[in-house]
């Protein structure tokens, strides 16, 4: 049987250079927007990680999560991605393990390779090292949340008798996620059996998943795929297009600035027309919910989550939106997918 539907927001923590919005407020309404967003009956917040980023992307999510651990009781808090060739293994799974006591059980952890030339140097990591840093990181994670004692040899890692403490309340540890933009990260996830957060194409990034998955005799319906694809609900769609289309020019060049560096291992982001579509949705409730009933039943997205701030604008600008999407948008989609449910 099919995952059930979960909704939810991501953020950044952008204030572009010159903004109106300096960054302790875009701090500062992003946390009063995920309390509200914990109220409104959303399952999930997300964050994601980049380094060396003038307008302050997000470097870190430990801080934020437990922040928001504290204010909130119900929502999934998780990443997309934490960039693990930048974390250390056992002080990654010590954090989430804090964090997982924190928040009663709910944290998750999307984990994804990097690409971005300028990340690499930064930190003095080889990015010809990415795969096997990430590689042993999942493999380190589950062995430091076993709740025994171990010792680990790979390429990058050697630890000998190391018991972490405290451990998640969950047991085995957070739900892991591996991102996908290549048809090796999708078989990387089939391979260590995790969740999957695709980007670009679905015969490169999905299909080769759920074909792996069902060859080694298991259920594609017993793991979740998650992804961005942001939605703003409005009675006048030209209007606030208007108004995101400058923040989202902003966005994508950002990320065509970190690709112009980067080798050409990126196949799932050179034809962008062939992706799985994550543009923004704008429109009313009822131009909404037929457009994502639509799209989570062709792709089988399970996870759902829509940007909670555009850069470059107060994150307080979007509740009014994410409000009707949490109680006009949401409760409907989950109906129309039930019925469609065998």
């Amino acid at each position: 049987m099919p995952q059930p539907l979960r909704f939810g927001v991501v953020h950044d923590f952008r204030s572009l250079p010159g903004s109106e919005t300096p960054l302790p407020q875009v701090y500062a309404e992003t946390l009063d927007q995920i309390r509200l967003v914990d109220q409104w009956g959303l399952d999930l917040v997300w964050f994601t990680e980049h380094h060396f980023v003038e307008d302050g992307h997000l470097p870190n999510f430990v801080p934020v999560a437990g922040a928001v651990a504290a204010i909130t009781q119900h929502v999934r808090i998780s990443t997309d991605i934490l960039l693990a060739p930048f974390a250390h293994p056992v002080r990654l799974a010590e954090d989430l393990a804090v964090l997982d006591q924190l928040s009663g059980g709910r944290m998750e952890l999307g984990i994804g390779m990097g690409y971005a030339a300028h990340e690499f140097a930064g930190f003095g990591v080889p990015q010809k090292n990415r795969v096997s840093m990430t590689e042993e990181l999942v493999d380190i994670l589950r062995l430091a949340w076993a709740g025994e004692r171990f010792s680990y040899h790979g390429r990058r890692y050697h630890f000998d008798d190391l018991q972490v403490s405290p451990q998640p309340i969950q047991v085995g540890g957070p739900p892991l996620w591996i991102a996908g933009m290549s048809r090796n990260a999708a078989l990387r996830a089939a391979k260590f059996d995790t969740h999957l957060l695709p980007q670009g194409p679905r015969d490169v990034v999905l299909d080769p998943w759920r074909e792996t998955l069902r060859s080694t005799g298991r259920d594609p319906d017993d793991y979740r795929v998650g992804l961005i694809r942001s939605v703003f609900v409005t009675d006048d769609a030209e209007r606030d297009w208007a108004r995101l289309k400058q923040a989202e020019r902003y966005r994508m060049s950002v990320y065509a600035r970190f690709n112009e560096t980067t080798p050409d291992h990126l196949p799932a982001l050179q034809d962008p027309k062939s992706s799985i579509p994550q543009g923004w949705l704008i429109g009313d409730e009822d131009h909404c919910v037929q457009v994502l009933v639509d799209y989570l039943t062709e792709f089988g997205i399970t996870d759902l989550v829509t940007w909670g701030a555009a850069p470059g604008m107060a994150p307080s600008l979007m509740n009014e939106s994410l409000e009707r999407f949490a109680k006009g948008v949401v409760p409907r989609v989950r109906a129309e997918m039930e019925k469609g449910t065998p």
